[in-house]
């Protein structure tokens, strides 16, 4: 039981990105030809993430975009946010942003739609955005032309540290003082 903790533990740590339980299972079932229950894997994962929940560590084993990943624990978000914003060298411009809010809110869409929305073309933002692997081509469109169509990638889940674009805020949820015309209704 060690062993399969601490290869799940490596695989884990080793990942870029969140890791599914299948790829785990895969993982095992290559390399050892282990037949690993879902079950067994989420037992070892549920002792790693009891074993990181302790102060000693600074991070700890979170389930993120459908996978588990080692993260930096809240209380060092300052000083991780300072090494980042140092290193940075993927800031998304203004122009990205929006372009990547239109997608995660309309997905699946196409570039005319996200174009319409914007006012501007979106050829050279598409581009950055599928380069930063945020985006990802779905497949087509049956409308004339049959024109790529875009939805947010696991990337996307995995920087933003959201499971699902169901976790997104709602619009209704953001309030924006500065945009409102009028006196308030009480």
């Amino acid at each position: 039981m060690n062993l399969l903790k601490q290869n799940i533990e490596a695989l884990i740590f080793a990942s870029e990105e969140s890791i599914t339980l299948k790829e785990i299972s895969v993982s095992l079932k290559n390399t050892f030809d282990w037949e690993i229950s879902d079950e067994e894997i989420l037992t070892v994962i549920s002792e790693l993430k009891e074993k990181y929940s302790s102060e000693e560590f600074s991070f700890e084993l979170t389930e993120i975009a459908e996978g588990y990943q080692f993260l930096t624990k809240k209380n060092f978000f300052d000083i991780v946010s300072a090494l980042i914003q140092h290193k940075s060298q993927k800031r998304l411009s203004a122009s990205a942003l929006e372009t990547l809010a239109i997608v995660a809110y309309k997905q699946p869409v196409t570039k005319t739609e996200v174009e319409q929305i914007r006012g501007v073309n979106c050829d050279y933002t598409i581009q950055k955005l599928l380069e930063k692997e945020l985006i990802e081509i779905k497949g087509k469109s049956d409308s004339p032309g049959r024109p790529l169509i875009y939805v947010t990638s696991k990337s996307f889940m995995d920087y933003f540290g959201i499971s699902s674009v169901k976790d997104l805020p709602q619009l209704k949820d953001i309030h924006i003082e500065q945009n409102e015309i009028g006196q308030p209704v009480e």
